[in-house]
């Protein structure tokens, strides 16, 4: 596993999962992020997996900007329960004083297996606590790359997501207008989908099929 630090409406960029069990999405909050772990016996792997970016801004701190892309390899499991969620909040400010909260989380999980039970959730909320003329976006992504056999991405495919990874950064402490970081963090999305896509073009190949799938939650500007 590596691991890179620093809704309201779900919109897949790519097709569904076919071969992927999915549970309910609605799941209780898991408290961490921990590896495939052996069950009882040893013979059944279960994923759990969960990241979580908060962003506050107030009028003691106008800004607070704040991202996380975080990259889970579990190899051959059972089932996954996996989590990614952003929040942002712009709090007390005012139209002549106003206050700015970005976060912004990408997650890629890889997992592998002929029948995975795959329970994924992927959520974002910005919120706006009598703050006239604030910006609060909060943005979560979700990416879960299925396949028969594990897949471990190769120095090329990392060095991509690593740049990817870079521009993140950069955008999110940027002062860039709202509704121009809403496109642009849509566009590295695009990237690291077209990254993935290719990464499982060149898996191993079994009687699953192989497939990406991405969640995209965002709140905040413009309806806010």
């Amino acid at each position: 596993m590596t691991s890179h630090r620093k809704p309201r409406t779900s919109t897949p960029f790519t097709r569904r999962a076919v071969r992927v069990g999915l549970f309910a999405a609605g799941v209780a909050g898991v408290a961490s992020a921990v590896p495939a772990q052996a069950a009882t016996g040893g013979a059944t792997k279960v994923a759990v997996a969960s990241d979580h970016v908060f962003s506050h801004a107030d009028r003691l701190d106008h800004t607070e900007e704040k991202d996380s892309f975080t990259i889970r390899q579990f190899g051959k499991v059972t089932a996954a329960s996996v989590r990614n969620q952003a929040n942002a909040v712009s709090s007390g400010c005012t139209a002549d004083d106003d206050c700015r909260s970005v976060a912004l989380s990408f997650q890629i999980v890889t997992v592998a297996g002929e029948h995975t039970r795959l329970n994924a959730v992927n959520l974002s909320d910005a919120t706006n606590k009598s703050c006239t003329g604030c910006q609060t976006l909060a943005g979560a992504y979700q990416f879960v790359v299925s396949t028969p056999a594990p897949l471990t991405l190769d120095s090329a495919h990392r060095r991509q997501l690593t740049d990817i990874h870079r521009r993140l950064d950069a955008l999110t402490r940027s002062d860039v207008p709202a509704t121009d970081l809403r496109t642009r963090a849509d566009a590295l999305a695009a990237e690291v989908n077209t990254v993935l896509q290719d990464a499982v073009a060149d898996a191993p190949k079994g009687d699953a099929q192989e497939d990406v799938t991405m969640h995209r939650h965002l709140d905040g500007w413009p309806s806010r």
